[in-house]
C-alpha cells in the first residue's frame, strides 16, 4: 500500500509477527512502488520469523520466571509453616513431659496417700470393733451391776429376803457367764472360727434378750409387745450369737423411737415361720425409719443413720446371719417408723 509519510508517498508491506498475527504486524517502507522485491520479502520474512521466535522465548522466560517466583514464594511460605509446626511441636513435646512428670509426682502422692488411709483405715477399724465389743459385753455387765446392788438390798432388809438374794445371785452368775460368752463367740466371730451350734429355742432365746433389755426399753418409756407362734422347732445355730443379734435390733428400734413424742413408742417383737425350712424374728418400731435410698447401706460396715453410731452392729449382726446360713433385712412401715427381720434355716451345716 501507499501513504504519504512527511509529505512523501511511502510504500509500505506489512508482515505478520506471528502466524495469525496475534503478536502484531512488522511494517516496513520505501519510496520505491516495487517493494517489496522477491529478495526483499524473503529477507523480512525470515527477519520477522526470527523476531516472533525471541520474542515467544522472552515470553517463556518471563512465564518462568513467574512460576520460579511463584514457587519461591510457597517455598517460603511452607518452610515458615514448618518452622511453626516444628516449633508448636517441641513446645507440646515439653508440655507431655512435664505433665507426665506431674502425673508421676501425683502418681506417687496418691500411693503414699493411700499407703496413709489404709493404715488409718486400719487403725479405725481396730478402734470400732474393740467398740463393738464393749457395747457387746455392757449389756450383760449391765445386768450384773443391777443385780448385784438388787442382792445387797435384799440382804440389808429387815428381816433379809434370803430367797429373792439367791435367786439373784443366781441372775447375776447367769449374766456372767453370758458376758464371758459374748466375748468368747466374738473372738470366734473376727477370728473366723467354727459356730458353737446346739439346738436353740428361739422364743426362748428372745425372752432373756428381752430380760436384758427391759430396763433400756423403760428409760426410753418403750412399751414392748410380743407374738410368739406355738409350736415353733428348734433351730440349729450358735444361741449367743443369734441373742447378739436380737439385742442390737431391739436396740436400734428402741433409739429409733427415743426422740418421738407425737405417738406411743410401741414396739412389736415377732418370731414365726418362713417357709417351712426356716423361722424369721421381725422387729417392728415406730421410729424415725430410714431413706429409702440408703436401704441397701444399712448392713454395710460404718455406716450408721445415727448422730452418735459407729456402724458396726447391723454390719455384725448381718455377718453372723449369713454365716448361719439366713439373711437378715430391713423395710420402711407403710405408717411411721421401721421393721427389720432375719431368717435362720433349721438345720446347720458347721462353717
Amino acid at each position: 500500500m501507499r501513504m504519504p509519510i512527511g509529505g512523501v508517498d511511502v510504500s509500505i508491506t506489512p508482515l505478520r509477527l506471528s502466524l495469525h498475527g496475534d503478536d502484531g504486524l512488522v511494517a516496513a517502507g520505501s519510496r520505491r512502488l516495487d517493494l517489496p522485491r522477491q529478495t526483499e520479502k524473503l529477507v523480512l520474512t525470515v527477519a520477522v520469523n526470527q523476531a516472533a521466535i525471541e520474542l515467544q522465548k522472552a515470553r517463556s522466560l518471563s512465564v518462568q520466571m513467574q512460576i520460579a517466583s511463584r514457587l519461591d514464594r510457597e517455598v517460603s511460605l511452607r518452610t515458615k509453616e514448618l518452622a511453626a509446626a516444628n516449633e508448636e511441636l517441641r513446645n507440646e513435646v515439653a508440655e507431655r513431659k512435664l505433665a507426665e512428670e506431674a502425673r508421676n509426682r501425683s502418681e506417687e502422692d496418691l500411693r503414699s496417700t493411700q499407703t496413709k488411709l489404709a493404715h488409718m483405715a486400719r487403725l479405725m477399724t481396730m478402734t470400732q470393733l474393740t467398740a463393738s465389743i464393749a457395747h457387746e459385753v455392757n449389756q450383760p455387765l449391765s445386768g450384773i451391776l443391777t443385780n448385784a446392788n438388787t442382792c445387797l438390798r435384799m440382804l440389808a432388809a429387815s428381816p433379809p429376803n434370803i430367797e429373792g438374794a439367791r435367786e439373784t445371785a443366781r441372775r447375776t452368775i447367769r449374766d456372767s457367764n453370758r458376758a464371758s460368752e459374748v466375748v468368747k463367740r466374738l473372738r470366734a466371730l473376727f477370728g473366723s472360727r467354727k459356730l458353737a451350734l446346739e439346738p436353740v429355742d428361739l422364743t426362748e432365746a428372745l425372752t432373756e434378750v428381752i430380760a436384758l433389755s427391759r430396763s433400756r426399753l423403760q428409760r426410753n418409756r418403750v412399751s414392748l409387745r410380743t407374738e410368739l407362734a406355738d409350736g415353733l422347732p428348734n433351730v440349729t445355730a450358735d444361741r449367743v450369737q443369734l441373742q447378739q443379734v436380737m439385742l442390737n435390733l431391739i436396740h436400734n428400734a428402741s433409739d429409733a423411737m427415743s426422740s418421738i413424742d407425737d405417738r406411743p413408742r410401741e414396739m412389736l417383737v415377732r418370731v414365726e415361720r418362713s417357709g417351712m425350712e426356716a423361722l424369721r424374728v421381725t422387729v417392728h418400731d415406730v421410729g424415725v425409719g430410714f431413706d429409702r435410698g440408703n436401704q441397701e447401706r444399712l448392713f454395710d460396715a460404718f455406716f450408721t443413720t445415727k448422730d452418735e453410731g459407729m456402724g458396726i452392729g447391723l454390719s455384725v449382726s448381718r455377718s453372723i446371719i449369713e454365716r448361719h446360713g439366713g439373711r437378715i433385712w430391713a423395710e420402711p412401715n407403710e405408717g411411721p417408723g421401721a421393721s427389720f427381720s432375719f431368717s435362720v434355716p433349721l438345720t446347720q451345716t458347721p462353717r
